[in-house]
């Protein structure tokens, strides 16, 4: 039996714990699984870490407005914003902008 690609990138992580970019993509692919919320947990922690893995908060905020939690998505973008800024990731932030826009203001 062939291994999953959720398989491999878990067991890649098993040798590489702290692997930003494994963890990421672990946290694809949980995205559209029961198990969303623990592809959100890394994704957050992503965005905690120093310095914060910049495309893990529009990846959350994809993944929160999936889940109808558009408030929580629009902090996940402004803080998303703030640290792309900070990465000089103007690229980034523009994109982060631009879905940020997209949801309107309601919830301020």
């Amino acid at each position: 039996m062939t291994a999953s690609r959720r398989e491999k990138i878990e067991a890649l992580l098993k040798d590489d714990p702290d692997d930003v970019f494994l963890r990421y993509s672990l946290a694809l692919e949980l995205e559209s699984t029961p198990d969303w919320e623990a592809g959100l947990e890394i994704l957050e922690d992503l965005a905690r870490a120093t310095p914060p893995y910049v495309p893990a908060f529009h990846m959350a905020a994809r993944s929160l407005i999936q889940q109808d939690r558009v408030t929580d998505a629009r902090r996940a973008l402004r803080e998303g914003i703030e640290a792309a800024r900070a990465a000089g990731a103007s690229h980034a932030a523009a994109e982060m902008s631009e879905l940020l826009m997209s949801l309107g203001a309601a919830g301020e």
